[in-house]
């Protein structure tokens, strides 16, 4: 991993892309009385917490919000949690939310449950798209597309409002 940082998005163009997703799921789900957005534990939560806030503000859906914890690097490991209860889930379309796609492993172990449920329709939101797929899953709707080299790394900081940025080491 490199020494120096470069900014990529600031916290201005961050919440810009926050709202434009929002944007595209309500135009994707405006039929619906429910939606629920799982955000993956931990940056991926707060995204779908961020998400989730704007929705509320251009639209009368109602919107669930649910973790979904996964063990990033060996999610066989562990099983896959989510904080509320699959029946929930049922008929309901979910909204699958992670901070960075690199690979897929993360976000692929962490749809898994979903499979053995009757939701309605999976979509995905990622903010950082680095198009390094190793597995077949795709992001519908993405913040930015990057390529990036292997060696390169995407940080990705949500915890304080405002402070917001997304940096390439």
């Amino acid at each position: 991993m490199s020494a120096t940082k470069t900014l990529i998005l600031n916290a201005g163009q961050i919440q810009q892309k926050i709202d434009r997703m929002a944007w595209q799921i309500y135009e994707n789900n405006f039929e619906e009385k429910e939606v629920i957005i799982a955000g993956i534990a931990s940056r991926g939560f707060i995204l779908a917490q961020r998400l989730a806030e704007k929705l509320k503000e251009i639209t009368k859906i109602k919107v669930i919000l649910a973790e979904i914890t996964v063990n990033k690097d060996n999610p066989l490991e562990e099983e896959v949690k989510l904080s509320i209860e699959p029946d929930t889930f049922n008929g309901k379309v979910v909204i699958v939310v992670d901070d960075v796609l690199n690979s897929g492993k993360t976000l692929i172990y962490g749809m898994a449950p979903f499979l053995k449920m009757a939701v309605k329709r999976i979509t995905t939101v990622i903010l950082v798209d680095r198009n390094h797929n190793r597995y077949p899953i795709k992001a519908d709707f993405v913040g930015i597309s990057m390529a990036t080299t292997l060696k390169e790394h995407i940080s990705v900081e949500l915890s304080e409002k405002g402070k917001e940025a997304v940096y390439l080491q």
